[in-house]
């Protein structure tokens, strides 16, 4: 059953859609997943660009029961880049954007969790709460899982927009307690990126994504965790291409 309402965070003073799929099936209560750009996630009608992940399809299919929860970002100018950027940079292309990254997360943990485990059937330990998303929102979904660790086991960093900032990001790793059943999953396609695309029909280890989604796992590792890196080969940085990778980082994430 998919849901559609409206949600009030209060730490960004704006109203979000909530687009939230319960299972049909199973005995609950059901572990949770958030996900960012949520309008995205189910239907196409919804999608920004007319695809969507083609997820409740594919929860249709998978034998894990799962309560999704995805949230709506901004659609006023540059207020999604605000709302997905965590940290302030002075140079780069992110250094146009003000950073409410950390406002949107503690809405995110501090409002909507608690009315989504008090209405929804849901287990509310960190061990059954994840979360993802792509390009600016891979961004916030590692964010998430490093810095609202405690409450989040598992995140999806989906074409992650972690270059500008990963100097912040590993930082706070480096100082902040990573419990050893963390799981991350990061990706990338040799279609999107920064400069001139080599061979987009094979791995390049030398790309700049490359580097900073191996330098992010490697941090969940030196923790304790588990992290899986995926090169999607000819993949672009579309719906369309993500949708694709759903089974490959739902399992990894939930199963393994």
């Amino acid at each position: 059953m998919l849901l559609k309402q409206d949600f009030y965070f209060n730490s960004i003073g704006g109203n979000r859609p909530l687009h939230i799929r319960i299972p049909d099936h199973g005995e609950p209560p059901f572990p949770v997943m958030y996900f960012f750009d949520g309008h995205n996630l189910f239907r196409d009608e919804d999608a920004t660009y007319g695809k969507s992940w083609g997820l409740d399809d594919y929860c249709s299919r998978w034998d894990k029961q799962l309560i999704i929860v995805g949230v709506e970002c901004s659609h006023e100018g540059t207020g999604r880049m605000s709302e997905y950027l965590p940290y302030g940079t002075r140079a780069g292309w992110l250094s146009r954007y003000e950073p409410l990254g950390e406002a949107t997360m503690q809405g995110i943990i501090y409002e909507l969790k608690p009315y989504i485990d008090s209405n929804f059937p849901t287990i509310p330990f960190r061990e059954c709460t994840a979360i993802g998303g792509s390009s600016m929102g891979g961004l916030m979904a590692a964010y998430a899982l490093v810095k609202y660790n405690q409450y989040i086991s598992k995140a999806a960093c989906v074409s992650p927009s972690i270059g500008s900032v990963s100097g912040m990001l590993w930082h706070d790793m480096n100082n902040t307690f990573i419990n050893a059943d963390t799981r991350m999953y990061l990706s990338w396609g040799t279609m999107e990126g920064y400069g001139k695309i080599k061979d987009p029909d094979k791995e390049d280890t030398s790309s700049w994504l490359y580097k900073t989604c191996r330098g992010t796992a490697n941090k969940i590792i030196a923790a304790g965790g588990a992290a899986k890196l995926y090169c999607q080969v000819g993949g672009r940085h579309c719906e369309a291409d993500w949708e694709k990778q759903l089974d490959i980082f739902m399992p990894f994430l939930w199963q393994e």
